[in-house]
C-alpha cells in the first residue's frame, strides 16, 4: 500500500473564455474577473493583456482585452450563467450592444461542441473575426481547433486585421521597474536558506485498490540566496508549489516524496538558486483492527517527505510519525527488587517468588512516546511498513479506539516489553535492516524517538542514523563504524546549510 498524489480528470471540459474591460480600472476589472472565474474554471493558461480598439460602437474608450484556457466540469449553460453573475457582481450593467462596459465575459470554446440554440452559441459567432479575441488566444492556445472551419487558432489569428490590437508590457500588475530582490544588499553575505514555512494546501493521496483520501499538508520551501543578492522572491515559492500540484493532478501515481522533489527542482529554476529544500508534512490514515475486541478503526499518522535539488543533483527522504506507549525498564527493575524485599519477609522462599514474580507484571511508570522514522532511497518505500517500524520499537502500540479488553492487552504488553528511549532508536534501526533487505547499502536511515515523560518534568530524546551498509557492518558485529550524518547524506558533499528539527 502507497500513498501517492492523484487527480480524477474524468467529466472535465476544455474551454476557452474572453475577457474585456473599456470603463472604471480596467486592470483591477479583469484582476477580479479572472479571480473570481477560478471559482468555475481551473484556469490553466492567461493570455497576455492587450489594448484594442472598439468595434462597431466606436464612441467609447479603448478596451483590455485578454483571453484564458481551461478546464471544468459545469455544463455550456450553466457555466454562461456563471459568467453573467460574474460580471454583475463586478459592476457590468445593462448597456447598448457593444457599448461601454466594466467587464464582458464570452464564452468562445467548449471543447469541440457546436450549439447553435438561441441562449447559447458556441463556438462564440465573433470568435473568426475578432482580432481582440483571435491574437490573445492564438498566443497560448495556437493550436487549438475551431469545430466549424477546422482551422487553429493562430491561423485564424493570422488572417484577421490585429492593427488595432497591442500587447500591453505590464499585463495585469503594475510594472516593476526594479525588481529590489535582485540588488545588492547592505551587508553582502550569502544565506544558507531563504523562504517560506507553514504553507498549508489540499492534497490528494491515493491510498491504493483506487482508494484515495484527501489530506492537509504543510510545505516549507527554501533557496539558498548569493551575496549578491537582497532577497529571494517569495511570492515564487508558492507559484512554485501551485504549478507543481497543476501540473501533477495529470500524473496518477506520483508520491509525496516526487511531489518535494519536483517543487524543489522548481524553485532552483524559478530562483536561479544553487540549491533548494523542501520539506512536506500531512496526516494520513490506515485500517486497523483493535488488539482484543477486533474492532475496526482508522488511526492517524504524520507522512513526512523532504527533497534536496540542485541543477545537477537531488535527494529525497520519506518517513513517518507515528504515537506508541514505553514501559520504564529503570523503574520497574525497582518494583521487582521492592516486591521481592516485601515477599521474602512475607515467608515466601526464593523459589516462590521467582514464580510469583514470573506469573504477574510488574509495575511500573509509562510514557506516551512519539517515534519519527525516514528512509532515504531511489526505491519506493511502503507507508505502512514505516509505520510498522516505528510501532513495534515501542513497548506497545496504542488507539484511538479502546474497549477494556484491549486496555488490558496494550497495558500487559507495554509491562512486559519495558524499554528505554534508547531501545526504541535501536529497535526501529535493527528492525529496518531486516525489512529493508533489497535496499541498496547507499540507502539513508534515520530514528527518532521522544518519549513524554509522566514523573519527571523533562522529556526524553534519542536518535541515530546512518546508511544501511553501515547499519549492516555494525549488526555483523564489525566495531567502530563511522555513521554518515544526515547533512552528508542528504547534501552527498556539496556545501549545506545546519539541518534543524521542524
Amino acid at each position: 500500500m502507497s500513498f501517492t498524489l492523484s487527480s480524477n480528470m474524468a467529466g472535465l471540459h476544455r474551454v476557452a473564455i474572453a475577457l474585456g474591460s473599456n470603463i472604471g480600472d480596467r486592470q483591477s476589472n479583469l484582476a477580479a474577473a479572472l479571480h473570481k472565474l477560478r471559482s468555475y474554471v481551473r484556469v490553466e493558461r492567461i493570455s497576455s493583456v492587450y489594448k484594442t480598439k472598439p468595434v462597431g460602437f466606436t464612441d467609447q474608450p479603448d478596451f483590455l482585452n485578454m483571453t484564458c484556457t481551461g478546464t471544468t466540469d459545469m455544463a455550456p449553460r450553466v457555466l454562461r450563467d456563471a459568467l453573467a453573475k460574474i460580471e454583475r457582481q463586478i459592476g457590468r450593467r445593462v448597456s447598448i450592444p457593444l457599448g461601454p462596459r466594466a467587464i464582458d465575459l464570452d464564452l468562445l470554446l467548449y471543447d469541440d461542441l457546436v450549439m447553435r440554440d438561441e441562449d447559447c452559441t458556441l463556438p462564440h459567432p465573433g470568435l473568426p473575426s475578432r482580432a481582440f479575441v483571435l491574437v490573445p488566444l492564438a498566443e497560448i492556445a495556437p493550436d487549438l481547433v475551431d469545430p466549424l472551419s477546422g482551422k487553429t487558432m493562430a491561423e485564424l489569428a493570422a488572417r484577421v486585421d490585429r492593427s488595432g490590437v497591442v500587447r500591453c508590457e505590464g499585463g495585469l500588475l503594475t510594472r516593476i521597474r526594479r525588481d529590489v530582490q535582485e540588488s545588492r544588499p547592505v551587508v553582502p553575505l550569502p544565506l544558507n536558506r531563504a523562504g517560506i514555512s507553514g504553507v498549508k494546501t489540499l492534497i490528494t493521496l491515493a491510498a491504493g485498490s483506487n482508494a484515495s483520501q484527501s489530506a492537509l499538508a504543510t510545505f516549507d520551501v527554501y533557496a539558498d540566496l548569493d551575496a549578491s543578492k537582497s532577497g529571494v522572491h517569495m511570492s515564487r515559492f508558492s507559484q512554485d508549489l501551485e504549478d507543481a500540484l497543476a501540473e501533477l493532478t495529470d500524473h496518477a501515481g506520483m508520491a509525496v516524496d516526487d511531489l518535494a522533489v519536483a517543487i524543489a527542482h522548481r524553485v532552483v529554476d524559478s530562483q536561479r538558486a544553487e540549491r533548494a529544500e523542501v520539506l512536506v508534512r500531512t496526516e494520513i490514515a490506515l485500517d486497523r483492527v483493535t488488539p482484543a475486541s477486533a474492532r475496526p478503526t482508522k488511526e492517524f499518522y504524520s507522512l513526512l517527505a523532504r527533497a534536496v535539488a540542485t541543477p545537477h543533483f537531488e535527494r529525497r527522504m520519506l518517513g513517518v510519525e507515528a504515537e506508541g506507549m514505553t514501559a520504564c525498564p529503570c523503574a520497574q527493575s525497582m518494583m521487582a527488587d521492592h516486591a521481592r524485599e516485601r515477599l521474602s519477609a512475607e515467608g515466601f522462599n526464593d523459589g516462590q517468588i521467582t514464580r510469583i514474580l514470573g506469573a504477574i507484571p510488574i509495575a511500573t511508570h509509562n510514557q506516551r512516546g512519539r517515534g519519527t522514522f525516514m528512509v532515504g532511497a531511489d526505491t519506493p518505500v511502503d507507508v505502512p511498513t514505516l509505520v510498522e517500524i516505528v510501532e513495534q520499537s515501542m513497548s506497545s502500540e496504542t488507539y484511538d479506539l479502546l474497549k477494556r479488553p484491549d486496555e488490558l492487552f496494550i497495558v500487559n504488553k507495554a509491562h512486559q516489553t519495558p524499554r528505554f528511549v534508547e531501545d526504541a532508536v535501536r529497535e526501529m534501526l535493527r528492525y529496518a535492516h531486516d525489512v529493508l533487505d533489497g535496499f541498496a547499502d547507499d540507502t539513508f536511515v534515520s530514528a527518532r524517538q521522544i518519549n513524554y515523560e509522566s514523573i519527571h518534568k523533562h522529556d526524553a530524546i534519542a536518535e541515530s542514523c546512518s546508511t544501511l551498509g553501515e547499519l549492516r557492518r555494525e549488526l555483523r558485529g564489525e566495531a567502530d563504524v563511522r555513521h554518515t550524518t544526515l547533512e552528508e547524506w542528504l547534501y552527498a558533499g556539496q556545501p549545506g546549510p545546519v539541518l534543524t528539527d521542524r
